[in-house]
């Protein structure tokens, strides 16, 4: 489609989504907000929706990217808000056993006590959303399969490149609508992020597991940190010579109360959606990658609980993998219920049969459905390698994973920077040389032999079709070999050492493909099989980006002929939800309030994990002394509130706005029946969890006292 008829065909989609938009579905583009100001308004705004559009002004410049979570500027000073469960890496780096942080909290007394996050831990502040379609659309004009891929990657790397000429600017291209549209996203790249203030994990985390994706919720899912940058005000690396980074713009927190019914905003980096998907990709979610995904979690869990038992240190070290896994674990899960529950399947597949007979009814449309019929034959082909991808996606992992990586870098700095994979760049070895750095605090040689080992038993269930010489030139034809061949390579290898790898990485191909190092070997002899599977991937992803915007197009436009609103699908990127705090009824007789109290933590307390309430905050709810914090209705403590906004994975630790923009809440999770929202948002479901505001505030006055950020933030003591 030519850029003009392509930007007419998405402005008469949007003009039909402005007028006819849900309040309570969409992640919308910032620069899509100023066409929905009807529907903005009727909601409650009380802002300029206008506004809304400028990322580099109040109050989006203030909301930054974690790279996973989402967290935003409360003060001057460069203090950032977040999740909990977001800042557990660093939180978990700078545990040990004999001082744990994941047990006990941390609060930094002063400035001077912060503690770094790690190496590679980074925060974004977006400063520039631009489209670039035309010019990456340009030079794949006429090409096909992986020559396609490789113009539309070459045009995304010319840009990026460019753009990050400005020190400190990390950029990216993003793709809307598969294919249709893309975005030059520039974010200056924070370097330097500190720990400030975390909560025992018996407040984060409050009901772990148990809990995840429940209603009622009774967890304080906030952590503290600080940017810094050099003194010249330019991103940096770590250093105690750096100072406070001073945002943009900054989130005033509200003192005022909540209520059912009362307008919210959420503004975060949702990950990524499935809704405007095909039928097909629904079936295979359904039938075999959820089923898959919980599979893999539940053992890799098993895996490494069994590796760690009675074994403290090691516990330590894999905490936040554990975490995470369990995380997946549950979402998974409550994915494929969700979509099941929804007949989500059947419903997409009716959507899509109508849409093609639509189509087929419009004059002209010959070529875009023989293209709709190739991108389903370009999705059939690459499910029918989804087991083997999906098994050497885990083999990545730990040292192994880190050998890995080295090898393909040295192979790709043997190409000019332009033409180098991309996460293989120039831009891209400092972040790789800080997970080098890090993996000595998440690993231990026992426990991935064991991880190595859980995988590789998948492997060898493979069909035969589907092995891969190179990966039993390594570990050997069968479990047993492998067993043996990994206790080998992991006595031998010398990988485990920071110096080591960091020497590694220094290192040309020649000389990494001469080492002797077992684990260096082994990477070398797999890496043409990444190479090979990573070719045959790009010629059906290239295919598959030429062709989908004909999908995409009669999607859209099908949907205008019913109203239905049209936004992408999330992609990592900043977009905008906006509803209502609201109750929920998910089942006949049941019907849950928008809002816990501290009431809940007591009789949820069993004082044993994950209800294990500490002693202060126990205490502090007898006192009842709730000062300002106490919610006027109630007449209690508030801990939790439950939305109608839009959210998803990466939207973890996203504000919370009201009507004029203060920050009321920390998006932290979605309820068990919305899980499967990434796919199919279901109105009469769909809830988001947060944090109140004020509960936050409690914390920090009443229980585990930081008086300090309570000013810095401009807020009274109590």
């Amino acid at each position: 489609m030519r850029p003009r008829l392509l930007a007419a065909t998405l402005a008469a989609a949007m003009t039909v989504a402005a007028s006819l938009a849900h309040a309570d579905e969409g992640m919308w583009m910032p620069r899509q907000l100023p066409q929905i100001a009807g529907a903005l308004r009727a909601a409650g705004f009380a802002g300029d929706p206008a506004a809304l559009a400028d990322v580099t002004a109040d109050p989006l410049a203030a909301v930054v990217s974690l790279g996973g979570c989402t967290a935003s500027f409360v003060s001057p000073q460069g203090l950032i808000v977040t999740n909990h469960h977001c800042a557990m890496g660093a939180i978990q780096l700078n545990s040990t056993p004999e001082k744990n942080l994941i047990r006990d909290g941390f609060i930094a007394a002063t400035i001077a006590d912060e503690v770094s996050a790690g190496p590679a831990a980074r925060a974004f502040v977006t400063v520039g959303f631009d489209d670039v379609t035309a010019r990456v659309l340009e030079a794949a004009r006429g090409k096909t399969g992986r020559a396609y891929y490789e113009a539309v990657e070459a045009a995304r790397k010319a840009i990026v490149a460019e753009c990050e000429r400005e020190p400190g600017m990390r950029c990216s291209v993003a793709d809307m609508y598969y294919g249709l549209q893309f975005f030059r996203i520039r974010q200056l790249e924070l370097k330097d992020i500190r720990l400030v203030y975390a909560p025992p994990e018996s407040i984060g985390n409050y009901g772990d597991e148990i809990d995840n994706f429940m209603w009622p919720r009774h967890s304080g899912d906030f952590a503290f940190y600080r940017a810094y940058v050099g003194q010249d005000g330019k991103p940096a690396a770590y250093s105690r010579d750096n100072v406070p980074y001073r945002p943009p713009a900054v989130l005033p927190v509200s003192t005022a109360p909540l209520q059912a019914g009362q307008f919210v905003m959420v503004a975060g980096y949702p990950g990524v959606t499935f809704r405007l998907r095909t039928a097909m990709e629904f079936a295979n979610q359904v039938g075999w990658v959820l089923p898959n995904r919980v599979a893999m979690a539940e053992g890799l869990i098993r895996t490494i609980e069994q590796a760690t038992a009675g074994d403290p240190r090691r516990q330590v070290l894999y905490a936040s993998s554990v975490a995470s896994l369990k995380n997946t674990l549950k979402r998974a899960q409550g994915e494929l219920e969700g979509l099941r529950r929804s007949d989500a399947v059947a419903l997409r597949r009716a959507d899509e049969d109508a849409m093609l007979a639509w189509l087929a009814r419009q004059p002209g449309s010959t070529a875009q459905r023989r293209d709709i019929q190739a991108v389903m034959a370009q999705l059939a082909a690459g499910q029918a390698q989804q087991q083997r991808d999906s098994v050497l996606g885990y083999l990545r992992t730990g040292l192994l994973g880190a050998a890995i990586t080295l090898q393909r870098l040295a192979h790709e700095r043997a190409k000019p920077d332009a033409q180098r994979e991309a996460g293989y760049q120039q831009r891209d070895e400092a972040l790789i040389e800080a997970n080098l750095k890090q993996l000595s605090r998440r690993y231990d040689p026992e426990v991935e032999q064991a991880i190595l080992g859980f995988v590789l038993a998948r492997y060898y269930a493979l069909p035969a079709d589907q092995r891969v010489p190179e990966v039993e030139a390594v570990f050997g034809g069968d479990l047993a070999q492998a067993t043996d061949l990994l206790r080998a390579m992991y006595a031998a290898t010398r990988f485990g050492d920071e110096a080591t790898r960091l020497a590694a990485m220094r290192q040309d191909a020649a000389a990494l493909a001469a080492s002797d190092d077992p684990l260096l070997k082994a990477a070398a002899r797999l890496q043409p099989a990444w190479l090979r599977l990573e070719d045959a991937a790009k010629q059906r992803e290239g295919e598959l980006l030429r062709l989908r915007p004909a999908y995409m197009r009669a999607l859209i436009a099908y949907r205008q002929t019913q109203g239905r609103a049209v936004y992408p699908d999330a992609n990592g990127t900043l977009r905008v939800s906006y509803g209502h705090i609201a109750p929920l009824a998910p089942r006949d007789g049941v019907e849950y309030r928008p809002f816990t109290t501290v009431a809940g933590i007591l009789e949820k307390h069993t004082g044993q994990a994950p209800f294990d309430a500490p002693a202060p905050l126990r205490e502090a709810i007898a006192k009842g002394d709730f000062g300002s914090t106490a919610d006027p209705l109630l007449k209690t403590q508030t801990v939790d509130f439950l939305s109608n906004l839009d959210t998803t994975g990466g939207n973890s630790g996203s504000p919370v706005l009201d009507a004029h923009g203060r920050l009321v809440g920390l998006n932290f999770d979605s309820n068990w029946e919305a899980v499967s929202a990434s796919w199919m948002y279901d109105p009469r479901y769909k809830r988001a969890i947060h944090v109140d505001m004020r509960y936050l505030r409690w914390i920090l006055a009443k229980v585990y006292p930081a008086p300090a950020l309570l000013r810095e933030m401009g807020l009274p003591p109590e």
